[in-house]
């Protein structure tokens, strides 16, 4: 059985997540102000495969391919020039979204569940002994 053709080559899809990563940095976002007015503010957005691919590039009107073909991709290790360039999107998106979790706090499950992220703290216990009542003294009672 054949495989079907797919419309977009990897260097498209490359070009096109570089887009999609610059206007993910340059999004804006309307806030109101005090006085009634309202100004457009910087609100970077974390990139995401899901997004990018079902949404984003067909609004571009450019053919995409599925999350399936998108997968299949990353781990060809026959082709590499698919591997490499879903490698460098998968690298492109998970920067962006690292340095919007760590500087603007924003998508902290998002961090947790696709960049493994986590909110443990180390803890180091340490077994000693300690006295049961440490203020007061025990008699002497020598060899009786």
């Amino acid at each position: 059985m054949a495989t079907p053709k797919t419309l977009i080559t990897f260097n498209e899809l490359e070009n096109l997540a570089n887009q999609y990563v610059n206007e993910c940095i340059n999004n804006k976002k309307e806030h109101p102000t005090a006085s009634g007015k309202v100004v457009l503010i910087n609100d970077r957005k974390i990139p995401t495969i899901d997004y990018f691919l079902r949404i984003w590039i067909p609004l571009q009107g450019k053919p995409t391919i599925s999350r399936a073909t998108y997968y299949r991709w990353l781990n060809d290790e026959n082709n590499l020039n698919k591997c490499d360039t879903i490698k460098t999107i998968e690298g492109l998106f998970k920067a962006l979204a690292a340095d919007i979790v760590a500087n603007e706090q924003k998508g902290i499950f998002y961090a947790k569940n696709k960049l493994g992220w986590t909110d443990k703290h180390q803890t180091d216990l340490i077994n000693r002994e300690v006295p049961l009542f440490p203020n007061i003294p025990l008699p002497d009672i020598g060899n009786r």
